[in-house]
């Protein structure tokens, strides 16, 4: 089935179409849930979750745009409410989660890999990693940040630092990568593959 006769069997509630649409992008859109999420089931109720509003709202797609971005969104933005709707966002942030990582002993080969990066992402507290997420990844601005998840744009913008400095160093310790100034770019284009 062709995007166009996708999105019109599903604005008909034409579940086979419906599924066609699911199955299509449901594996992009459960590791956008996986870098939100503790654990993979959060990510994939994230996921059930995001598709029902997909499903619900499909009828204000206005073709503007991609239909994987304007699905991206309502992804994102159910994980976001997810979090909020938890308080899992609020919990404490304290740099000292830091010094709890676990390092593995094996060392990485020089390339990048998207899913070590991602796992070391999810070492964050959910507060650096879901501005980390919105920020580095999804491309959203401290504004936007700070207007989705109710804080100050100070806060996001201190958060991404606190974040992006944590990662950096879980990466070195984890041996992805050599030292910061030279390859800290380097995770960010990696996860976006």
């Amino acid at each position: 089935m062709t995007e166009e006769a996708i999105l019109k069997g599903c604005l008909q509630n034409n579940a086979v179409a419906q599924r066609e649409l699911y199955n299509k992008y449901s594996p992009k859109m459960l590791a956008v849930c996986y870098r939100f999420a503790h654990n993979r089931e959060d990510a994939e109720d994230m996921l059930q979750e995001g598709f029902i509003k997909v499903f619900s709202q499909i009828h204000t797609f206005e073709n503007r745009g991609a239909f994987e971005g304007w699905i991206r969104r309502i992804i994102v933005h159910t994980c976001i409410n997810i979090l909020k709707k938890n308080k899992k966002f609020n919990e404490s942030i304290d740099i000292i989660h830091a010094t709890g990582v676990q390092v593995r002993e094996e060392s990485v080969h020089s390339i990048v890999q998207a899913k070590q990066v991602v796992e070391c992402i999810r070492l964050l507290p959910i507060g650096y990693r879901t501005v980390l997420n919105l920020y580095a990844i999804e491309g959203y601005s401290h504004k936007e940040i700070a207007g989705m998840l109710e804080i100050e744009e100070s806060t996001s913008r201190s958060q991404y630092t606190r974040a992006k400095s944590m990662l950096e160093d879980i990466l070195i310790r984890k041996k992805i990568i050599v030292n910061k100034p030279k390859q800290s770019a380097e995770w960010f284009a990696a996860v976006n593959k």
